[in-house]
């Protein structure tokens, strides 16, 4: 098994939609660590995992200096945007999002 990971910093912005009061409902800025986790069992005919280009793109040229909840249409919690980079990113099977110093969220394919 091959293995690959990027990890990418982005300034973006988001708010969440909570059902308890928060500041957070309010627009707020993060510098976000995102590190994505790729695995193949055979590499492509580039002879890669899956090309480091192609993560950065799908992170950076997506979200960064970005208002999250322009971007996506479900509510931008760290939790939801691992899932939602490891869905769509090529031989991805985990993402770890760094919204703050301290405080990660993970998303792994089972």
């Amino acid at each position: 098994m091959y293995y690959v990971s990027k990890r990418i910093e982005i300034s973006a912005a988001h708010r969440l939609s909570l059902d308890y009061p928060s500041k957070c409902s309010n627009l707020h800025g993060h510098n976000w660590i995102v590190t994505v986790h790729c695995r193949a069992e055979e590499l492509n005919a580039n002879g890669m995992v899956t090309d480091f280009t192609a993560i950065k793109e799908a992170v950076t040229d997506r979200f960064d200096h970005k208002v999250i909840n322009d971007v996506v249409d479900f509510n931008p919690t760290a939790e939801n945007l691992a899932r939602y980079l490891c869905d769509t990113i090529a031989n991805c099977y985990r993402v770890d999002v760094q919204e703050s110093e301290g405080n990660v969220a993970s998303y792994e394919k089972p």
